[in-house]
């Protein structure tokens, strides 16, 4: 393991470079003396150290120990150690991570752009091997399971089964990285989800290199929720794919000195009351406190009381409150985990020994650390919540659920409402299942949205009739239950009940919890309506093992939550589809039904482009809402159903004691077992991934496919660096058209949709040209691989709103990705899809540009998001804020971020899209200077605004320069 530290004698700080001794893991044995560079030792020259929050600490020792006087100076050194909580954050810190995670949507297009890099140097005649990850890089296959198949013991086989079959050309692809490169693993499909299987398996804590010097664990990785991982002290984040590559292939990660939130928790949580109604309370106090790009460290006695899991359900959400991090420090309950998930004694011995030598063991007290502000929780005030309707932020208490869902179904969708008239709110629709999947609208009338099989991530994109294939399959996997039935449909019906999500699943408190709450409801007499597509798809292996154990996984089935699959499914959009004569009734009558899922976002339509209302809930409360049916019961004062001899049964009667769940835990942390588990990952992957045979060798030979091909991000590439003189070349984007005007939140979903392509989409288009059948499409997600079908897939979603279409007579707006060409010609003013706009403005050689409002790429770390962007020739994006990942990820591709002045905005400016734009910043590109904007306008008069260059560091500068961060570093390898 690589990690670039220089002989001590070399080293600026060569004082700190000292030894600490590990007890023995043998009863007999002697301690052995390990070498580490002491941040004790170095607070003797910076006295600040020792009040800096112990975030902060992991990073400044990374910074210390590879400081060699290139990549990393002494003076990041010393900037770091001399933090201060409240300053102006003008300084960038290089963090060289210990290793990098990958999930398989995201890890795809990596590996591909791995495998251009090594074949542009072969074609130069340079080693291709010299391409090669200086890191670890563990990619784990968890995003491409789907729920088609629910409710029965066999779903998990079937739903895998269907799951090879469609990705098969991607898996042979990563069986080639696996074999090509000699630090790139996998963890096959079926063993779960990425953050769980990095909490229970892949840290381990601390490493040491081939000096055997000692570092802690730290890594970024390819998805949001990578911030999982803070539970057990890692630092880690997620960033996009782009800057992903650069860590592996060497590059420290670069990012502005943060401020550092303290987060207090003082007291107990109260009877009843889970993890996941925390971080839901975590969530809207943060959301509120506005911690965007800072990190969040919690201390205190309510946190030393917190059980990992409990930890790691907070610190998975950190993209929910908005933090770059929610970190928990290192303590005897770290230590209690690593020992329940089957660490070795050895490794426990080191990491325990590590961070006690480095003062980095314990939970601070309330003044031991100095932060940039401090918000408080008493752990006793929390009370049991949902989140939604359609923003994670928006916790409502249990009580209150129904009569806010009420409230929100004629409110106005300014105020997160669905703007449908009030009398329609009780109005039953009676629906007929044939059991043939035949839908009540005729075929050769799609609906605007709706859902075939094939849907993956945000579930928005897709036409609501699926094809016959599809159809069929849709009938036999669900309808054959309920066929020849009568089901009146309600607004506030719960359609989709998911225990789904590493957020949830990881945690044994809340899944033992509702394992029991099934258990009292079937003793009951309770049920769940046959109707309710229900699932349950753990984050690990481990969840199906003591929920048998503990004899629970029965009454789970018995409700419908039989094991649908190991990975990502609901959370993400993998719901498969509802019903075909339910997506035509929703989509006719304007119905408002519900999902309820034990994950970690809610976007609208990110779970069914037909399911409006999504709510966030606990495992217990997704099965107690399964039972109750409808989200306008009131859990609170009304029965969750009806049980033996109809005797109402309430929730108080079914939720289960703190004591009944403790009296559980023994099963769930079972270290042999979690050894026993993932020594199969090398030696058991599973007969479907043993089958799996591709190209083999240093380079890939890119045979046909249309989910795996050379990307064109080398396609012009020289060794040669940016000419002298480059510092001050005219970086100004001139006579530019209006791509798109969008509003608020317009996420990484909506830029680059992850879910089903239509078959009218220039994707789509594009697919069937290629002889690749409409049942064959699969989605966005899957097809990141290929540069082809994600350029012409970029805006592509069909609830993108381009203002600078014009309003409905009822004032709604057009949705998809579409905008209104405005060169002089036959065609101006014609309304095109984006990319065939983009097409026409490239040939005319017409820069572009898109204007948007604020929190623009929030969402996924979705690397296609940028590069897509980029492929369709828009120069600039202007916005009033953005997200931070994809802000980075727009640099890193060679696109100018802008942001307006406070108070200012598209609007403010009176933009219609039928301008020309010029948007020169300064020559120098120096970090958050100052840009002009110049409009001309159709009338031919001019308006200029000052915007905000978001670049925001030195090496920004230098990866904007160079053309984008992949050319920057394949210059640096070759």
């Amino acid at each position: 393991m690589k990690s670039g530290v220089h002989e001590p004698a070399q080293h600026a700080f060569a004082s700190t470079f000292k030894s600490f001794s590990i007890a023995s893991s043998k009863k007999s044995g002697k301690p052995s003396k390990a070498k580490f560079y002491s941040l004790p030792e170095l607070s003797k020259q910076f006295p600040n150290v020792q009040r800096l929050p112990m975030s902060l600490r992991i990073v400044l020792e990374s910074v210390l120990r590879n400081c060699d006087g290139q990549r990393v100076l002494p003076e990041h050194v010393e900037q770091l150690a001399n933090w201060k909580p409240q300053s102006e954050r003008t300084e960038e810190i290089p963090f060289v991570v210990a290793r990098v995670v990958l999930q398989d949507f995201t890890g795809v297009p990596l590996l591909a752009d791995l495998a251009a890099m090594r074949s542009t140097a072969e074609r130069m005649g340079k080693n291709a091997s010299a391409i090669e990850p200086l890191v670890p890089v563990d990619l784990v296959v968890d995003h491409s399971i789907m729920v088609d198949y629910y409710g029965s013991k066999n779903a998990l086989d079937l739903n895998m089964k269907l799951e090879f079959e469609r990705n098969n050309e991607r898996y042979q692809f990563m069986k080639w990285g696996m074999q090509a490169f000699d630090t790139f693993g996998v963890v096959p499909p079926g063993f779960g989800i990425v953050h769980q299987v990095n909490l229970e398996y892949l840290a381990r804590g601390v490493h040491k290199d081939q000096r055997d010097v000692y570092y802690p664990d730290s890594l970024v990785g390819t998805d949001s929720h990578t911030t999982m991982i803070n539970g057990v002290g890692v630092v880690a984040w997620g960033v996009g794919g782009i800057e992903a590559e650069a860590a592996m292939l060497g590059q420290p990660v670069y990012f502005l000195t943060p401020d550092v939130v303290g987060f207090e928790l003082s007291g107990t949580l109260r009877e009843g009351v889970t993890a996941t109604d925390l971080v839901l309370t975590v969530t809207e106090m943060l959301r509120r406190e506005k911690v965007v790009g800072k990190f969040v460290e919690f201390f205190g006695e309510g946190t030393r009381s917190l059980s990992v899991p409990d930890r790691a359900t907070i610190g998975n959400m950190a993209p929910e409150y908005g933090a770059t991090m929610g970190f928990f420090p290192v303590d005897d309950k770290t230590i209690d985990y690593f020992q329940g998930t089957g660490r070795s004694k050895a490794e426990i011995a080191a990491f325990e020994a590590y961070f006690k030598a480095q003062g980095l063991f314990g939970v601070p007290r309330a003044g031991d650390i100095d932060y940039s502000q401090v918000v408080r929780l008493d752990l006793g005030s929390v009370a049991p919540s949902l989140a939604g309707p359609k923003r994670p932020q928006d916790r409502i208490e249990i009580g209150h659920v129904a009569s806010t869902f009420d409230a929100l179904f004629s409110a106005p969708v300014t105020q997160n409402g669905f703007n449908l008239p009030a009398q329609q709110l009780d109005r039953p629709v009676k629906v007929h299942i044939n059991g043939t999947g035949e839908t009540a609208a005729p075929a050769t009338q799609p609906l605007p949205a709706g859902s075939p099989r094939h849907a993956l991530e945000m579930v928005e994109n897709k036409p609501a009739v699926v094809d016959e294939e599809a159809r069929v399959q849709t009938a036999d996997a669900h309808a054959e239950r309920i066929e020849g039935r009568d089901v009146d449909l309600h607004n506030g019906d719960v359609l989709i009940a998911a225990i789904t999500s590493c957020t949830n699943t990881s945690n044994p408190s809340v899944m033992l919890a509702a394992g029991l709450l099934a258990k009292k409801a079937v003793k009951a007499g309770l049920r769940v309506q046959s109707h309710i597509k229900t699932s349950l798809a753990p984050g690990s292996r481990l969840v199906t093992l003591y929920l048998t154990e503990s004899g629970l996984l029965p009454y789970l089935e018995q409700l419908g939550f039989s094991i649908a699959g190991y990975g990502c499914t609901t959370c993400i959009g993998n719901a498969g589809d509802l019903l075909p004569e339910f997506n035509s009734a929703i989509q006719r009558e304007d119905l408002v039904c519900a999902a309820v899922l034990s994950g970690n976002r809610n976007f609208e339509a990110r779970i069914h482009p037909n399911i409006r209302a999504n709510f966030l809930a606990s495992p217990p409360l997704v099965v107690a809402y399964a039972i109750a049916g409808n989200v306008r019961k009131d859990l609170m004062t009304e029965p969750v159903g009806q049980g033996k001899n109809g005797r109402d049964v309430y929730l108080g009667d079914i939720w289960p004691s703190t004591d009944e769940v403790q009296a559980l835990m023994k099963f769930a942390m079972n270290g042999k077992a979690f050894r026993a588990n993932y020594e199969k990952v090398s030696s058991e992957p599973g007969k479907l991934w043993e089958k799996i045979q591709g190209v083999t060798g240093a380079t890939y030979t890119w045979p046909e496919s249309t989910y795996i091909a050379e990307p064109p991000f080398f396609k012009d590439f020289s060794l040669a660096a940016p000419e002298p003189g480059a510092e001050l070349r005219d970086n100004a984007v001139r006579k530019a058209r209006v791509m798109a005007l969008f509003g608020d939140s317009i996420t990484t979903d909506h830029i680059s949709p992850a879910g089903s392509i239509k078959e009218t989409s220039p994707a789509g288009q594009w697919l069937l040209a290629h002889g690749v059948k409409k049942s064959d499409f699969n989605s966005y997600g899957s097809r990141r691989g290929n540069h082809e079908v994600m350029m012409r897939g970029t805006f592509a979603n069909v609830r993108i709103k381009n203002l600078m279409l014009a309003a409905k007579p009822d004032g709604s707006r057009e949705e998809g990705g579409l905008t209104l060409y405005q060169n002089p010609g036959e065609e101006q003013g014609a309304q095109l899809s984006i990319y065939d706009a983009a097409m026409r403005y490239m040939a005319a050689g017409t820069p572009t540009v898109v204007f948007a409002g604020e929190e623009y790429g929030t969402g996924s770390s979705r690397d296609w998001a940028a590069k897509g962007t980029q492929l369709l020739g828009i120069k600039a994006v202007v916005a009033r804020s953005f997200e931070r990942i994809h802000r980075a990820n727009l640099v890193g591709m060679g696109v100018l971020p802008l942001q307006f002045k406070q108070g200012e905005s598209w609007e403010t400016l009176k933009l219609r899209g039928d301008e020309l734009i010029d948007i020169v910043p300064h020559p120098s590109l120096a970090p958050r200077s100052k840009a002009k904007l110049v409009i001309q306008r159709a009338d031919g008069s001019v308006t200029e605004a000052e915007l905000v260059l978001r670049i925001d560091t030195p090496i920004e500068v230098a990866y904007y320069r160079d053309g984008g961060i992949l050319p920057f570093v394949l210059r640096q390898l070759l």
